[in-house]
């Protein structure tokens, strides 16, 4: 077969993909509806302890960081989607609730990084056993979004889809 025979780019059609069925949309639907109670829930059980939903999300991101040392008020910022100096704020009004610290980066002093303190391990351990027993009981509505998800044939992600910071 010579170059010229060779069919181009245009004249290759991917398969056709299977149009979403009513089963797909009530998977789907099942699964944000299930989501949206999901995080009111989680809301409320961080209300409950006395902290906002975005404070509750700053201890977790801070005792989930997996980095090769504490996390820092920049990735902290980067795991919230929210800006540095917003950040900041955040972190000021947990350092004065002592649930967390900050200190200098010993080797960068410029980084400032963060620790839970004991009762903010507390707190959060608290948040997280109730997210987490709300998370087993709503398996199901996950099962079967999963299940419709592997019948379909998919296309990667829009990359012209807007970056929540507004960043690309």
């Amino acid at each position: 077969m010579t170059a010229s025979s060779e069919p181009s780019p245009r004249q290759v059609r991917p398969p056709p993909r299977r149009k979403l069925t009513t089963p797909d949309y009530q998977a789907l639907g099942a699964f944000r509806h299930a989501l949206r109670r999901f995080l009111a829930f989680s809301e409320a059980s961080a209300r409950s302890v006395g902290l906002t939903p975005q404070q509750h999300q700053a201890l977790l991101a801070v005792r989930a960081h997996v980095g090769p040392g504490a996390i820092s008020v920049g990735e902290l910022a980067e795991r919230l989607l929210i800006r540095n100096h917003s950040a900041l704020g955040l972190v000021a009004r947990l350092v004065e609730r002592g649930l967390l610290v900050r200190a200098p980066s010993p080797t960068d002093r410029r980084r400032v990084l963060l620790e839970l303190t004991e009762p903010g391990a507390q707190v959060l351990e608290t948040i997280s056993r109730n997210n987490a027993g709300k998370l087993k009981s709503t398996l199901p509505v996950f099962t079967d979004l999963v299940e419709a998800l592997e019948q379909l044939d998919l296309p990667a992600p829009d990359e012209a889809t807007p970056d929540p910071k507004g960043r690309r």
